[in-house]
C-alpha cells in the first residue's frame, strides 16, 4: 500500500516536473521580501504568509502543469522526447489528471481567500492566464511570451499577498521575469524545432529557425536585465540588489555562451544556469533587506 502511494506521488511529481519549481518560487518570495521591507522596514512578513505563499505558488504551478499535460497528451505521444511522460504512458490516467487540476485550482482559490481580498479577486483571472499557454502554442508563436507572463505573475502575487496592492516596482520585476522565462524557453524549444515544423505547432524556432531564435532570446534576456534594473531603481534598493542584477546578467551571458557552442548543452543551460539564477537572486535580495 505504502509503496503504491509513494509511486503515485513520484508519478505526479514527474508529471508536473516538480524540479522546475526553482524558476518561479524564488521570485514570489523576492516580491514578498521587498514588499515587506518597503512597507515595514523589515523583510520578514510572518509565518502565515510564508506558508500561504508557498501553498499558492505550488498549487498554481500544479494547476498550470496539469492543464498542459492533459491538453498536450496527443502531441506528447508523438514526440520522442516526451512520450515517456506519466500522462502519456498511462501511469497517470485522464481522470486522475482532471481531479488533480480541479483540486489544485480550488486549493489556489482557497489559499488566496485566506491571504487578502485582492488576492482572492485575482485568483480566478490568474488561473485563466496560467491555463491558456497550452492553447496558444496551437496557433501562435507568442506562446513563449505567454509562458513568461505566467511565471511573471509570481512576484506580483507575492507583493499582493504582503501589501494588498500592485506596485510599479513589482511590475518591472515581473516584466524581467517574463522576458527571462520567454528567453530560456526559446532556447529550450530548439530541441523540438523539427518536431514542431512537422506537426504544425507554432514556436519561434519552428517559424524563424535556430539562428534567429538565438538572437531573439538574447534580446529577451537583455530586456529582462533592463527591467530588473528598473525594479531596483524604482524600489530604491542598494548594493546587494544591484549585485543580484549583475550576477543575473553574467549567468544569462554564460547560458547563451554554452548553448551557442553546443545545442546538446541546452538541458544544462535550462536547468542548471536558470535554477542557480533564481537562488542567487533571492539570496542577494535577502542580504539587501536584512
Amino acid at each position: 500500500m505504502m509503496n503504491s502511494i509513494r509511486q503515485k506521488v513520484a508519478d505526479f511529481s514527474e508529471l508536473v516536473m516538480l524540479k522546475h519549481s526553482v524558476f518561479s518560487l524564488p521570485f514570489i518570495f523576492i516580491g514578498m521580501l521587498v514588499a515587506s521591507y518597503l512597507d515595514t522596514g523589515t523583510g520578514w512578513f510572518g509565518w502565515k504568509l510564508l506558508l500561504l505563499g508557498a501553498l499558492a505558488a505550488v498549487s498554481a504551478r500544479n494547476f498550470a502543469m496539469g492543464v498542459n499535460r492533459y491538453l498536450d497528451k496527443d502531441v506528447d505521444l508523438l514526440n520522442p522526447r516526451t512520450k515517456g511522460r506519466p500522462s502519456v504512458d498511462g501511469r497517470v490516467s485522464n481522470i486522475q489528471m482532471l481531479s488533480f487540476i480541479v483540486v489544485n485550482a480550488m486549493g489556489f482559490i482557497l489559499v488566496a481567500y485566506f491571504i487578502n481580498d485582492l488576492a482572492f479577486k485575482l485568483s480566478v483571472p490568474i488561473l485563466l492566464i496560467l491555463g491558456v499557454y497550452t492553447f496558444f502554442k496551437r496557433f501562435s508563436a507568442l506562446a513563449h511570451l505567454v509562458l513568461g507572463i505566467s511565471l511573471g505573475l509570481a512576484p506580483i502575487a507575492g507583493v499582493v499577498a504582503v501589501s494588498g496592492e500592485i506596485t510599479l516596482w513589482s511590475v518591472y520585476l515581473a516584466l524581467g521575469v517574463m522576458f527571462w522565462v520567454a528567453g530560456f524557453d526559446l532556447l529550450y524549444s530548439l530541441q523540438d524545432m523539427e518536431f514542431d515544423k512537422k506537426n504544425n505547432l507554432h514556436s519561434i524556432p519552428a517559424k524563424y529557425g535556430a539562428s534567429n531564435t538565438m538572437w531573439i532570446a538574447r534580446v529577451f534576456h537583455i530586456l529582462a536585465v533592463l527591467f530588473w534594473v528598473y525594479f531596483v531603481y524604482t524600489a530604491d534598493l542598494g548594493i546587494w540588489a544591484q549585485l543580484a542584477i549583475l550576477f543575473s546578467a553574467l549567468m544569462l551571458s554564460y547560458e547563451h555562451y554554452i548553448v551557442n557552442k553546443d545545442f546538446t548543452k541546452i538541458d544544462k543551460a535550462f536547468f542548471t544556469v536558470n535554477g542557480y539564477l533564481g537562488f542567487v537572486f533571492i539570496f542577494l535580495i535577502i542580504l539587501e533587506v536584512y
